[in-house]
């Protein structure tokens, strides 16, 4: 009987230490660049068109930062090739008859606070790719550039399911 209250302690404890690990490590780092793509407003269609805008430049971006080693190569790739992204979003638009007109802006941009699945990123001015489409008053989609980080790709009403190994193989002899 020690020896099972023993080994849950260690399991309990090493499901905590783990859990805490993975959190910390969802830490964006200082350095980090991000894009930001904000639409004319809520409805449908605008949130399809930035859908439609988001899909292209994360082809687009990845396409450029794949092979990025520092963040500092990272924004002279993405300053470097601010006329590409401005003709991507260009034509996603035009394919879309979207005609509310749009701004591309690299530099420091504000984010706002965000509260995704129990973890907290702080609002702010974040060096940034900034995508405004229209009069940018509708929900936003936020991802880091660099390192390739994309936390926040789901959209809030998206279920996002993270499993433990620990708690599958506690639950499988435990049950």
């Amino acid at each position: 009987m020690k020896k099972c209250v023993i080994l849950l302690i260690v399991i309990v404890l090493f499901y905590v230490f783990i859990s805490n690990s993975l959190v910390n490590s969802l830490t964006i780092p200082s350095d980090a660049l991000r894009i930001r793509i904000v639409p004319n407003s809520n409805s449908n269609y605008d949130q399809f068109v930035k859908g439609k805008v988001k899909n292209k430049l994360e082809i687009t971006m990845y396409d450029l930062l794949k092979d990025a080693k520092s963040s500092a190569e990272a924004r002279r790739i993405i300053e470097n090739n601010l006329d590409l992204v401005d003709k991507d979003v260009e034509n996603v638009l035009k394919n879309e008859n979207y005609d509310l007109g749009y701004e591309v802006n690299y530099g420091y941009n504000y984010f706002p606070l965000k509260e995704y699945k129990g973890i907290r990123y702080e609002e702010g001015y974040y060096e940034s790719l900034l995508v405004t489409l229209g009069k940018g008053e509708g929900d936003n989609w936020w991802c880091v550039l660099f390192p390739p980080l994309c936390l926040i790709e789901a959209d809030e009403g998206d279920e996002v399911e993270y499993k433990s190994i620990v708690k599958e193989i506690l639950q499988k002899y435990l049950s």
